[in-house]
């Protein structure tokens, strides 16, 4: 079992280092910072990770929305659309992608594949370079099953970039974000 986990382990920090590598995240945060609302949306183990990602957002005061939920609204120019999608051709994912363009909302996507519908159709797109359940050629080698590995990545990943998102803003505070935290529990 310590093998197991050794390996995971080290396959989840070559491919957060190697993001962190690609990518420029100053960009991103003032997107999230200068949006009015956020809006997450991702599928199945990808979501639930945009479901944690939201309830971070908000305990550092952003209003956050998760796509699907029953109190989502309608996005506006003001907003900023992030979608969490390892292939980055998740059908209704894209259709999402495109109903936010015709907003003129800005789009931001977290995916393996920078050449995907979603990539394109995004202002920043972060490629993170892990295996998928599509195994491209492109993608690492992975003992794990299926999106496992892009999905315990990406979440390493936001959870660091909020970190480094509250560090350049106002939000730095863990006592506001303590107090933000649900109390109905």
């Amino acid at each position: 079992m310590n093998d197991i986990t050794d390996r995971i382990i080290s396959e989840i920090t070559s491919v957060t280092e190697k993001t962190l590598e690609l990518n420029d995240f100053d960009e991103l945060v003032g997107f999230v910072s200068s949006a009015e609302r956020l809006f997450i949306a991702g599928e199945g183990r990808s979501g639930l990770v945009g479901k944690m990602i939201a309830m971070r957002l908000m305990h550092a005061g952003y209003h956050v929305y998760v796509i699907g939920e029953t109190i989502t609204p309608s996005i506006t120019e003001n907003d900023l659309l992030i979608v969490l999608s390892g292939s980055g051709t998740t059908k209704n994912l894209v259709e999402m992608a495109k109903t936010t363009s015709k907003s003129n909302a800005k789009i931001v996507s977290f995916t393996t594949n920078a050449d995907s519908e979603i990539a394109n159709l995004s202002h920043i797109t972060v490629r993170v370079p892990a295996a998928t359940k599509h195994r491209r050629k492109d993608e690492p080698e992975t003992i794990q099953p299926l999106g496992n590995q892009f999905d315990q990545s990406l979440h390493i990943i936001l959870d660091a970039f909020i970190i480094y998102l509250a560090s350049n803003t106002e939000n730095k505070d863990q006592k506001s974000w303590k107090d933000r935290h649900a109390n109905l529990e």
